[in-house]
């Protein structure tokens, strides 16, 4: 078997390889990069006994292609006259820091949302470049729904598992995550461990998915909700309580009460808990300081101490850091979209992935002045007041953090990137900062390594969070159901474009519905069913499954099924045929 990518467009001896780290999910898998003429032509998994052995999933293998798509960035682009217009990298820079200076010292500061893809080194820069020279706290990794209930768990939460943790454990607890579509190496180990050693799998969930039936997991049947209660209930048994794993996924964050459950199980039982989320950068920009409240190493920034030693170690004044609370992603929309945030500087955000999309266009639509860092033109560049093209993986050095904590360095593969005038983020901002008066010092790859080595010591808050109460179930009207949603592996994720043949590998998209309400409906397997909100509507096949009657599924990003954008943040949802 070959792969479309590359079949007759190379031989193997033409190609240079260079090793490097997949870009999709927390998993962190070694990946090997071979190039030809500044292109990447095909990506081969890379050999690492302690992460992915020797595996990899389609995902990482097969996309790359979003790269060199036909709306790449390759110079940076001025707002004129209502359009974007190119422009030098000289005059983009003076225009950016003439709007963020404005915004830093009027009345309403500036926001930084920073999703999901980048890796620790630009991570950091953010990080910085938001304290030091924006001088505010209001800086957020999360592109997606989250929680003040999450804000706080991340702040106090250190990873202490290991993938060979998992694979010697004698139970694994699962909520809020599906590991094959969402994290796929650490699929394969559980299933390794499940058929090697028979490790005991539960799993808290809608339904059985087809990931859980292969684990030979124990379903403990909620609906979106429910985790809290069960959690409480769960008994783990003498034999498994103090060699049980307990993993969570980051739609936890949706359910209030959700992830104080998780973390009161885990120390009830002296089980140890580990946090999965979606994105590759999301857990280095934990440790980063990409969070409202949290410095650089987890350091609350309501601790003056560590306020000063951070001043100290970045040739600050005593009382630059400040110390009012940050807000985060849903807030600083809100703000924005309210006229009560003077700019936002964005970073591989989509809307789309947020919880409210509508609000996060309003927002990008009303903010006095938006400084986007992309790749590619998208939802935030188009609105953009000055957009810098950025460089992609393959482009640059980096690092990244595994859901493990395990770090994952790589260099550069293509010396000569064919896209033009691209820089990563960290140098983008370096110059960013230097325009506005202030050395960053985050120009060079090696440069930030080293000062993230050398960071002031202390040790983050070891406390559980507060403990957050689960919420009641839903109260439902007749036609009405609770939604339940995950995403596929292979969906309509912007780093998935540029490859038709892998996109049609796609697991067809469905409504899955309870046997009993598709009888109540008169619906049978394929039949057409509609879920909808005051929003809009999806229709698709359904889809008869094992699950709670009030419980209806759709895929969270598949085609047909974009159910943020589609249908908001509603947590019930009407169900008609």
């Amino acid at each position: 078997l070959t792969g479309a990518q590359y079949r007759f467009r190379a031989r193997p001896f033409d190609l240079v390889s260079s090793p490097s780290m997949c870009e999709h999910c927390a998993a962190g898998c070694a990946q090997r990069t071979d190039h030809r003429r500044g292109k990447v032509m095909r990506r081969l998994a890379g050999e690492d006994p302690q992460v992915n052995e020797e595996w990899n999933c389609d995902k990482g293998r097969w996309g790359f292609r979003y790269a060199t798509a036909f709306d790449r960035l390759t110079t940076p682009l001025v707002r004129e006259n209502g359009e974007l217009r190119p422009a030098s990298w000289t005059e983009a820079l003076s225009v950016a820091a003439q709007g963020l200076r404005a915004a830093r010292d009027g009345a309403f500061g500036v926001g930084v949302l920073t999703g999901g893809r980048l890796t620790v080194e630009d991570a950091y820069a953010y990080a910085k470049f938001a304290r030091v020279v924006l001088r505010t706290n209001d800086i957020d990794f999360r592109s997606r729904p989250l929680s003040a209930e999450e804000t706080d768990f991340l702040a106090a939460y250190e990873t202490g598992v290991s993938y060979v943790d998992v694979e010697k454990a004698k139970h694994v607890v699962l909520v809020g995550i599906e590991p094959e579509e969402e994290c796929p190496i650490l699929f394969l180990r559980l299933r390794k461990a499940v058929k090697n050693r028979k490790l005991k799998v539960t799993a808290v969930a809608p339904f059985t998915t087809r990931g859980l039936d292969k684990l030979n997991a124990t379903l403990i049947t909620v609906a979106p909700g429910g985790e809290p209660a069960a959690l409480a209930s769960l008994e783990l048994g003498s034999d498994t309580g103090g060699d049980t794993i307990v993993i969570v996924g980051e739609r936890l964050a949706t359910v209030p009460g959700g992830l104080s459950a998780a973390a009161a199980l885990a120390s009830r039982f002296q089980s140890r808990l580990a946090w999965v989320p979606r994105r590759a950068g999301d857990r280095g920009a934990v440790d980063a300081g990409c969070l409202p409240n949290v410095l650089p190493g987890g350091r609350s920034v309501g601790d003056a101490a560590a306020r000063a030693d951070f001043a100290a170690a970045w040739g600050l004044d005593a009382g630059h850091l400040t110390s009012l609370p940050g807000r985060d992603t849903d807030t600083m929309l809100e703000a924005a979209a309210g006229g009560r945030i003077g700019a936002l500087v964005v970073a591989g955000v989509d809307p789309a992935d947020l919880s409210d999309p509508q609000l996060a266009e309003q927002a990008l639509d009303a903010v006095g002045f938006l400084v986007s860092l992309e790749l590619r033109m998208s939802a935030v560049s188009r609105r953009a007041d000055v957009v810098f093209p950025v460089a992609a993986i393959a482009e640059k050095a980096g690092s990244y953090v595994n859901w493990e904590g395990r770090l994952r360095t790589f260099e550069q593969s293509l010396d000569t990137p064919n896209t033009g005038a691209t820089l990563p983020d960290a140098r983008v901002l370096d110059a960013l900062a230097a325009e506005l008066g202030v050395s960053l010092g985050t120009g060079d790859v090696l440069a930030v390594r080293r000062e993230l080595g050398s960071l002031p010591a202390g040790q983050p808050s070891q406390a559980l969070p507060p403990t957050v109460s689960g919420g009641a179930p839903a109260s439902l009207e007749p036609g009405e159901a609770v939604l339940a949603t995950w995403p596929h592996l292979i969906d309509l994720g912007s780093l998935l474009d540029g490859d038709e043949v892998l996109s049609g590998t796609a697991r067809p998209p469905v409504i899955r519905l309870s046997k009993g309400r598709a009888a109540a409906m008169g619906v049978a397997d394929g039949d057409q069913v509609t879920v909808s909100t005051d929003r809009g509507s999806i229709s698709l096949p359904a889809l008869l499954t094992e699950m709670p009657d009030e419980v209806v599924w759709l895929p969270t990003n598949s085609p047909g099924s974009t159910v943020r954008r589609t249908l908001g943040p509603a947590a019930k949802v009407k169900v008609s045929r």
